[in-house]
């Protein structure tokens, strides 16, 4: 095929620009997934530049896994040559191969978050730590922060400012060791640990930069520092690196991604060509219209404007309910009206929130309206107990020094072996500086001299001696059979069929033998699931309603959505007032869903709400009062005036305040977030900006004449 068919000029310009580095400002809906396949097709049938020498990243394996099916379409066997995939799934091959360089034994388990959680509350047992004082959840929070920004524990020491940062690097040097021991990596560390292997091998470097012409990048907004310092590292020699992104759709801060790389590519990469991708295929003039008056006040951003060939189409609707039960209630109905006049089909509808809270009203209407609807953000399949059990058993045969795994299944089904024969088994292991795995091993050959009953010591020698046939057993079946394997000799087969839910449970069991089935061996199914997202098991053919937060449904596209919380406080966040760069934020957060729509799109708020334990009446969402009248359902001179009157009062100015007096240690109530302890204070013009740990969601800055604290005591 003609890989420059079909495209517009922009598209063209983006795909024949191949030398040097080049940035894609890639609007809502206008084809940037076309422009990277074009690009990639052309490099290789037009200029005749080897797959294998090409390497393009996504963010997702659904991402991933549809630019591989374009790419094949377009190019035939020769697909299967090329490097596709996400930034972790990359790096986890490259380690897999290069890892031992650095010591890293190539089997290494691949912690997912949950893994994750459980390593933070044992470092933290083992100093001795408070979780009720310290909250596990803001310590791996601070940890994920710093490895996305290229902070080791070594470097970690010189950034301690407070006796926060002080508990921080602690259990982050625990953590560490635990993962260390093992042998296992989280994801931040994937890319870390990359990123210094080719730090510190020039040679290993070499041989990737040299294998890697073209580098393509795509969703490059949402790329933290370590990400974009490996792929400045891939591009390190022929410097055609290609970025595609849009700065406006950038709403993942809180997963550590740095705006900053996208706005500030210029200035890496003085002569990189910029080509804007500005008409939208997606949407109604109605819609890239609204969206483009939301976003326009941003300052964090690059000028340009959506512009789209497409109908007018309807216009907006702007709706009020007086609390979240009657707003479920006008969206389930307008669906019916929709559905019954042949406007849409449910596969087609999306309902949109800012938070995760927000769907249980939305769940219990639907549930007696008899609509059909799927929660994405629910409990996941890979989160499944029955899930994580059988995958923690192949995680330990694979890696046999994944304590995590060993721990969680153990005595799964029970064996006997109780909870304090497992605590003691880690002290001796810990005292010892051995392997969790190992120290099993010493009792069960009768080599330990820790205490244990003899019974006790009877399970722990069974469990030690089956996993070791298991292993012995991997090296000779696929992943599916040793998965049966697992299933039959472990009983966790006849176990999980136990109870009310046990048929339920059996069909996840047979649905992830569907998943092993597609694998050729054990590593690659393992990492596949350890990679997996949310929105990889996304099933688009499901004729059922999508409940969806903002932020998952980046990428995702619906002709009728539904956007609810439109209220300050809500979207806007609360938490956003008091920083212009996380307004900012909530800002895109709203373009985003705004420009999911093709065909209708709905605004929908309560006037009460009660969500986070408490009720109470929010003004409007400021962002509805940025959509012109005209734009919005039953528009008319007296319209406009409800309209405008429905925008967001000025706040007035504020009355001289009386701050109180704050010092670290002091703990304070803030009406949201929480009782919390000072960590410092310090006067900022005529204000004051104090840090406080809230145990709930970890350190927040707040300037006092703002925050409202509270002095407990």
């Amino acid at each position: 095929m003609d890989a420059l068919a079909d495209l517009n000029p922009a598209q063209k310009d983006a795909v024949e620009t191949v030398e040097g580095p080049l940035l894609v400002l890639a609007g809502p809906g206008s084809g940037k997934t076309r422009v990277i396949t074009h690009r990639i097709a052309y490099l290789v049938q037009t200029l005749g530049v080897s797959p294998r020498r090409i390497m393009a990243v996504t963010f997702t394996n659904k991402a991933a896994g549809e630019m591989r099916s374009r790419l094949q379409a377009m190019l035939g066997p020769r697909a299967a040559e090329l490097t596709v995939g996400t930034f972790h799934a990359i790096c986890a091959r490259i380690l897999r191969i290069e890892g031992a360089a650095i010591g890293l034994d190539s089997q290494f388990a691949i912690y997912d978050d949950d893994d994750q959680m459980n390593v933070i509350k044992q470092a933290m047992e083992q100093l001795g730590i408070d979780p009720k004082r310290f909250s596990p959840r803001a310590l791996q929070s601070a940890i994920d922060a710093a490895k996305s920004q290229l902070v080791r524990v070594q470097d970690y020491a010189g950034r301690r400012n407070n006796y926060a940062d002080e508990i921080i690097h602690r259990v982050y040097q625990r953590y560490q060791e635990i993962l260390h021991r093992s042998q296992a990596l989280d994801f931040d560390d994937l890319l870390v640990r990359t990123h210094y292997l080719f730090e510190e091998h020039p040679d290993i470097l070499s041989k990737y930069q040299n294998r890697y012409v073209h580098v393509l990048i795509d969703e490059f907004q949402d790329t933290n520092i370590a990400q974009y310092s490996l792929a400045r590292q891939m591009a390190g020699k022929y410097k055609n690196i290609c970025v595609v992104g849009d700065p406006d759709q950038s709403i993942y801060s809180w997963r550590h991604a740095d705006i900053r790389n996208i706005l500030s590519f210029e200035k890496d990469y003085p002569n990189a060509k910029v080509v804007f991708l500005e008409q939208n295929y997606r949407s109604t003039q109605t819609i890239v219209e609204a969206a483009h008056h939301i976003i326009l006040p941003n300052l964090q951003r690059k000028q340009y404007k959506l512009w789209t060939e497409n109908d007018k189409g309807a216009p907006i609707v702007v709706a009020e309910a007086y609390n979240e039960q009657e707003e479920a209630q006008l969206v389930a109905q307008e669906i019916e009206k929709l559905m019954g006049q042949k406007e849409a089909r449910l596969r087609d509808v999306a309902i949109m929130y800012r938070t995760n809270a927000q769907s249980r009203a939305l769940e219990d209407t639907f549930i007696r309206y008899g609509t059909p609807y799927k929660i994405v953000g629910a409990t996941r399949f890979y989160e499944r107990r029955e899930i994580k059990d059988a995958i923690a058993y192949l995680r330990l045969i694979y890696n046999p020094l994944d304590s995590v795994s060993l721990s969680r299944i153990i005595n799964v089904p029970p064996r006997g072996i109780g909870q304090r024969t497992i605590d003691e088994l880690s002290s001796m292991a810990q005292a010892r500086g051995l392997p969790l795995y190992h120290a099993l091993q010493a009792v069960a050959d009768k080599s330990s001299a820790i205490p244990v009953a003899s019974r006790t010591a009877a399970g722990l020698a069974g469990f030690y001696s089956m996993m070791e046939e298991l292993r012995g057993e991997s090296q000779k079946v696929s992943a599916v059979e040793l998965l049966d394997l697992v299933l039959e000799k472990t009983g966790y087969k006849k176990y999980v069929q136990q109870g009310e839910d046990g048929e339920d449970r059996w069909d996840n069991i047979q649905e992830l033998r569907n998943v092993a089935r597609e694998k050729e061996n054990l590593s690659d199914f393992l990492e596949g699931v350890a990679l997996v997202s949310d929105l990889d098991n996304l099933d688009e053919r499901s004729d059922t309603a999508t409940l969806i937060t903002l932020h998952q449904a980046k990428g995702l596209e619906f002709d009728v959505v539904f956007i609810v919380g439109m209220e300050e406080g809500v979207l806007p966040h609360v938490r956003s007032f008091d920083s212009p760069e996380q307004m900012e934020e909530e800002r895109r957060l709203c373009y985003v869903g705004v420009t999911r729509a093709r065909r209708r799109l709905y605004l929908v708020r309560a006037f009460r709400r009660s969500l986070g334990g408490m009720s109470g009446a929010n003004p409007p969402s400021r962002f509805l009062k940025d959509i012109p009248s005209k734009l919005i359902a039953g528009y008319s001179s007296a319209k406009e005036t409800a309209v405008t009157a429905m925008g967001v009062t000025p706040r007035p100015a504020a009355p001289l305040l009386v701050l109180p007096e704050l010092k670290p240690g002091d703990s304070v109530k803030h009406g949201v977030f929480g009782e919390g302890v000072v960590v410092s204070a310090k006067p900022v013009k005529d204000d004051k900006e104090v840090v406080v740990a809230f145990p709930r969601i970890g350190v927040k800055k707040l300037l006092l004449s703002y925050a409202k604290l509270e002095k407990v005591r």
